[in-house]
């Protein structure tokens, strides 16, 4: 039976990986709200609301390949058959909650979003939510129509004003990006340009998105706040902004993120966008990044530049932590399963990721001295001391200090960017 399921699933990751986009969809954005909510013992997947945005600015081909399984996957098939014509994965402030000792005895609910093409016909869509042993821990599959008279157009009026940054060399087959202000009051959007066009040189001075800049177009969203900067809860400090976003999430002081994806989406609707930088009018260290999701980041702390590219390597790359701390190990990477992530392992099942960058005499675990360019496989990562490791001594994804990310790093983005865009 497993055998047969095997071959299910390969052929209809085929059929969609093969389809023409135009047979099955046209070129608008199906936007779909939804509200997780629950605790460690259970979670609940709930449709909010569902509109419709004009153009398509995501992947045309291999609709049915994710290049990443990310924590949860969105999946929209053909009514009532098999046939895999979109799927999408994802990463969730909510399953990060789930992570904490407040989840074993409180209920919360978080905000999500997502985009995919528009369908000509009725579709079913499902989406799943996987824990850190990877399993599917919730699931909900509802029918959407495009025809219901009930979806909400967005997107068509009143569009948030917005500057291009950065254009494509070809604006049909790119990855697009759209940074956000938050914290900016109207008169300070000039300030705002300013920074995501910095924010935009530091990301593309990294390989390997400096050889890539031609296949990304970046716009620079100019929602504007009632007041200046963002909520600092610890300090009694609460602003009126575009996203209402704070400091101290999940009680960590340095911890920046905003709850109103809904919100956000809003700001969005109309502009060209599937990645997002939300850009903090701040000067306080902290920002945060979810992968396909959003990076948040303040904008004017001396190491902001160094941390809008490592949070871009997470909400773009889908790549993990590679520090450890000292003082505690958090248990998010169980070390009895392999980490989806591409730049970390914890040799449960090691193959395919960075294997062929090692030499044969290089020692498993790797030493952390010698040559420093050495790629091997070195303990301490994913927030553990033990049992997680990493490809190299150092990565943008492991210390603010490190200019450059690591050559397994950089493989793995350079195999992301290849996905979307060649």
């Amino acid at each position: 039976m497993r055998f047969v399921f095997i071959i299910m699933t390969l052929a209809a990751t085929a059929f969609a990986s093969a389809q023409d986009f135009n047979e099955y969809f046209t070129d608008r954005t199906l936007r779909i709200d939804y509200i997780f909510s629950g605790n460690t013992a259970r979670q609940d997947i709930s449709v909010a609301n569902i509109y419709s945005m004009p153009h398509w600015y995501g992947k045309r081909k291999r609709l049915g390949d994710i290049p990443l399984e990310g924590n949860g996957q969105i999946t929209m098939r053909i009514h009532n058959r098999d046939s895999v014509i979109y799927r999408n994965s994802f990463s969730t402030l909510f399953q990060e909650w789930l992570s904490y000792d407040e989840a074993k005895t409180e209920k919360r609910s978080f905000e999500n979003v997502f985009l995919m093409p528009m369908p000509k016909d009725t579709v079913d869509i499902t989406i799943d939510l996987r824990d850190n042993r990877r399993q599917i821990s919730a699931t909900l599959t509802h029918t959407v129509a495009p025809d219901d008279i009930l979806i909400r157009h967005t997107g068509e009026r009143h569009v948030t004003p917005y500057e291009t940054i950065l254009q494509a060399a070809d604006t049909t087959r790119c990855i697009h990006v759209a940074f956000v202000a938050e914290g900016y009051t109207a008169e300070e959007m000039p300030i705002f340009i300013k920074d995501a066009r910095e924010a935009t040189e530091a990301i593309f001075s990294h390989e390997p998105f400096k050889s890539s800049r031609e296949k990304f177009n970046i716009v620079a969203v100019k929602a504007p706040s009632e007041e200046s900067g963002t909520s600092e809860p610890a300090e009694g400090i609460w602003k009126n902004t575009a996203l209402n976003s704070n400091f101290d999430t999940f009680h960590s002081d340095r911890y920046l993120t905003t709850l109103n994806l809904f919100k956000l989406h809003d700001l969005l609707a109309g502009t060209p966008y599937e990645h997002i930088i939300i850009l903090v009018n701040t000067d306080k260290y902290g920002g945060g990044g979810i992968f396909n999701s959003y990076v948040l980041s303040a904008a004017h702390h001396t190491m902001s530049k160094p941390v809008i590219v490592h949070e871009f390597g997470h909400s773009f790359g889908g790549l993990a932590d590679e520090y450890a701390y000292d003082f505690e190990q958090l248990p998010v990477y169980p070390h009895d399963i392999e980490p989806w992530e591409p730049n970390i392992t914890t040799l449960t099942d090691f193959s395919g990721k960075w294997e062929e960058m090692i030499n044969a005499d290089t020692p498993v675990p790797t030493p952390a001295n010698g040559n420093i360019d050495t790629i091997g496989i070195y303990e301490g990562a994913g927030y553990s001391i033990n049992g997680v490791y990493r490809g190299a001594q150092d990565c943008r994804m492991r210390s603010n200090e490190t200019g450059e990310f690591c050559p397994v790093c950089r493989m793995a983005l350079e195999k992301l960017i290849n996905f979307y865009a060649k």
